[in-house]
Formats: structure tokens, sequence, C-alpha cells
């Protein structure tokens, strides 16, 4: 019997506060159970620090540069399989929850079941263009007000999505339990918290306030100590047009933290309807990438600076113990190790996926191979590639100087070592495999024929009449409850869990 399957995603929630799980200081207590019974990744990374190309990769195993989805408004082509392609295939009922951001027509990719709409919007109205550098567009690019209005609300946009996943989360569990389809079943239930604007309910906001953390480990620099990419995100972010203050800063992220709980909490619930209806299921926890939360100056994502890349993951099996690993691994290994652990063959495209299976790992074996990320979406003007490695990450970008960081000796990235002597020979390794791996030219023409392709696209569809792509849940109300073409006495039976005498 194949095992059943819950992957929870997060967003934008940042690695390093789960250094073995949650922090000591984080009101988490259903994560740390979680994470008790859990295979523990330390040093994980995403594909790709930006929402829609991050989750493209985590669910098909593939880097951005391969599947193309750049950056918040790039497509996901439908021929591309992710892990619900490949469990469905292989017999398994799959269903999402929540938040995956897919843009394009299809917005399934493999799920049999969308329990509800995405947050965000499905078009190409997103799309950053190469062609005009500096460029802001205004209405959808960040800016520093989820910073300066940090702070406590009952309800947000955010919120309110939330609150819907869980709930939708929650009825299906409790579905899947009746037993009426006896397919093994993988429900992704996605997140939007703790992604900023950085807004809490007060009984979570209230739980940090003595937090000792609420100053960043690294404090804000001057504009000009930053390096090119850095600058590049601080005018994305129309820093200028803002005065962030200290108080604004530890109030960001004492919400931040907040929503962590507020997150705990959901997750909770879910695992309490797996007890109480006695589902068995390997249970996967993951980020799509992380927040920088004020660290040199810098918010939200777009770095590969670890607060902006590392995430934390972890994989519980029934019966397993907890463990800790400290390879680094990639959310873009997700894909391959639910497919390995599911005992789902994926050869057939496994020599266009860049992903590995955990698995090894998992039962004691090492890792070998460095982790790839890349970005190529806003405050970007050319392609950024990066490889992590033992205690080693390298950057390469055409436009800007190189970037080598001893993460055991320097965790917090503040010694570029690309031109130190001593390091000449790990550079000069790096930049080999980099130059094996990527070809920066090509990927720039590709990125750039993507964005004006996109632009042209975008703007005549919004010429006349509109059909969106935004997913539309479906309810079958005929279906549902009690209805005069069911036996009253079959339908009370069939939908209770355990069953009556």
């Amino acid at each position: 019997m194949k095992p059943n399957i819950l992957i929870v995603m997060v967003d934008q929630l940042n690695g390093t506060l789960f250094p073995d799980g949650p922090a000591d200081w984080l009101h988490a207590p259903n994560l740390k159970a979680l994470a008790a019974r859990s295979t523990r990744f330390r040093n994980a990374y995403t594909a790709s620090p930006l929402c829609a190309p991050g989750r493209a990769s985590f669910m098909s195993g593939q880097l951005p540069s391969i599947s193309r989805v750049y950056d918040n408004a790039a497509e996901f082509a439908s021929d591309i399989p992710t892990y619900a392609h490949h469990l469905r295939r292989a017999g398994y009922y799959t269903c999402l929850s929540g938040k995956m951001h897919f843009v394009g027509p299809d917005q399934m990719h493999g799920f049999e079941d969308r329990l509800t709409t995405d947050i965000y919007p499905a078009d190409f109205g997103w799309t950053p263009d190469y062609r005009k550098p500096g460029e802001r567009i205004d209405w959808w690019y960040h800016n520093m007000g989820s910073v300066t209005g940090a702070g406590v609300a009952e309800i947000s946009n955010q919120m309110e999505y939330d609150d819907e996943v869980a709930h939708f989360a929650k009825m299906k569990l409790y579905d899947l339990a009746r037993g009426h389809d006896d397919r093994p079943w993988a429900l992704t239930v996605s997140f939007t918290h703790p992604h900023d604007p950085y807004v809490a309910r007060k009984k979570y906001w209230d739980l940090y306030e003595d937090c000792e953390h609420l100053d960043p480990p690294v404090p804000p620099m001057d504009y000009e100590d930053h390096d090119p990419h850095s600058k590049r995100i601080f005018d994305a972010n129309d820093w200028r047009s803002f005065d962030i203050s200290p108080e604004d800063v530890r109030r960001s992220r004492r919400a931040y933290f907040a929503n962590i709980s507020y997150l705990d909490d959901k997750i909770g619930e879910l695992m309490q309807v797996l007890g109480d209806t006695r589902q068995e299921a390997i249970v996967l926890f993951v980020s799509d990438h992380g927040d920088m939360l004020g660290e040199r100056g810098l918010w939200f994502k777009m770095s590969f600076f670890e607060g902006s890349s590392r995430v934390p993951m972890m994989v519980a099996v029934p019966g397993g113990e907890g463990q800790l690993v400290t390879d680094p691994v990639s959310n873009i290994d997700v894909c391959p190790t639910l497919c390995d652990l599911a005992g789902v063959d994926m050869s057939e495209v496994s020599p266009w996926t860049a992903g590995e299976s955990l698995v090894p790992l998992m039962n004691g074996k090492g890792r070998e191979t460095p982790v790839a990320m890349e970005y190529a979406a806003e405050a970007s003007y050319a392609p950024m590639v990066c490889l992590r490695q033992g205690p080693w990450k390298y950057t390469r970008c055409a436009l800007d100087p190189d970037q080598l960081f001893d993460l055991d000796a320097d965790p917090h990235e503040l010694t570029n070592l690309a031109d130190d002597p001593a390091q000449a020979d790990v550079l000069a390794d790096f930049r080999t495999q980099a130059d094996a791996r990527w070809d920066l030219d090509r990927f720039d023409a590709d990125v750039r024929q993507s964005q004006a392709r996109r632009w042209v696209v975008y703007e005549a569809l919004r010429e006349g009449g509109y059909y969106p792509w935004d997913y539309q849940p479906l309810q079958k109300a005929s279906e549902r409850y009690m209805r005069n073409h069911m036996d009253l006495n079959v339908v009370e039976e069939n939908q209770r869990f355990p069953r009556g005498e």
C-alpha cells in the first residue's frame, strides 16, 4: 500500500529561524512536535528566491532556466510534469488547498482537485522588463509600506485567505477518512503567511511582547556599502520614499514571528484531524523562499543571502525518528523525494530534472553535488546564479563582481572572499562548475525573449473582452449533504467517521 502524503508549504519563511526545527524562542509547539519526529534539513535552499519560480521548481524539480518560470508572471507550461502528475499517474488522488502561484491557463498542473483559488493573479501582468532597467512598476512591485504599516489586525487579505485554506484542507482530510476513495492521497496545503504585509492577530502578537529577537542580527547598512544587486533591491523597493525607524523594524519582525505562531495553530489543526481520524501520512514541511527581515536593511526576498534563500524543510515518515541533516539541499529536491518515498518511477524525465531524492540522506548517506539557485526577476537586469556546496556559497552575475562566502566562518556573509588569494583555488573551482552548468548569455537572451513576448500578449488580452485565467473553485452543490437522488440512510452512514454500529 502506497503511503498517504501531506505536503505543507508556507510562504517567505526564513530558514535561519529553523536551525534544527523551529528556534527555541519561537512559539510553535505543533511545528516543534513535527520536528521531533522528522528528518530536519538545516541547510535547505530555494531554487529561486521568489514565489512563482521557487514554487514551479519545488513542484517540477527543474531550475527556472529549464522550466522558463523566471519570475512571478512567467507561464508554467502544461507539459512539465510535477510531483502531482507523477503521483496521480501512479494511482494517487492529488489535491491542492491554497497558493501555488501558477501563471497561465493551466491552473491544475497535475492536481485532480483544487479547493481554493489562488491569492495572486494568474496572468502576465507582473512581468519585469529588462529593456527598462531601473523602472518601478508601482502597482505591484514591493515597497516599504509593509514595514511602516506593520502592526495588529484581526482580519486582512492574507488572513482571510489562510483561514480558508486551513478550513478546506481540514474538511478534505475528514472526507478522505470516510474511505469513499480507496486510492492513496497526496494533499498539498499551501499558506501565504508569514509573507508580508507584516500584520498579525493580537493573540499571536502578544506572544512576542518580550521577544529578544526584534532587532535584526545584522543592522542596516548605508546604501553605498551594499553590493550592486542589493542596491537594485533597495531601488526596486522604493526605499527613498520611506523613513524606516528602528521601531518599524521591530514591529515588522514581531508581526512576522507572530504569523509563524498563527501558522503553527493552522498546522496543528491539520495534525489534529489526521490523528482524530486515524490516518497515517508522510508529512513534508517546506517554504518557497525566505525573508531578509531587515538584516542589512534588506526586506523580503530576491537575494541569495541566507535570510532570503534558505528555507526550512522537514520530512516526517510514520514510525520514523527525528534526525538532523546538515548537507545543503534544495526545495527542488522535493519532487524526486516524494516520488522516491511513494515508490514512483521518474526515470522517463529524470535526465531533465535537476532535483535529487533526499531519501539517501534520510538513510544516513552524504551529498557531494552542489545546490544550484537562479534569479532572473524584478531587481535584476541580468540573470544571477549561485552554487552552495560544503561551507561555501558562490554567486555570479554578468553585471556584478563574483561573491564567495565561507558560511562556517562567516554565517552572516559579511566578508566576500572572491578577491582573497588564499581562496583562489576555491573560486576557480566554482567558476569552472558555473561555466559547465550555465551559459549566462543564452540565459539572458531567453529571459528577454520571454519578457517581450509576455508584454505583447498581456497588453493584447487586456483589450476588448477579458477572460481571466484565475482558478474558479467548483462546488457541486447537488452532490453535497442530502439531495433527492440520494438515500438518506446511506448518506448518513457513509458520511460518518467512524461508522455506526
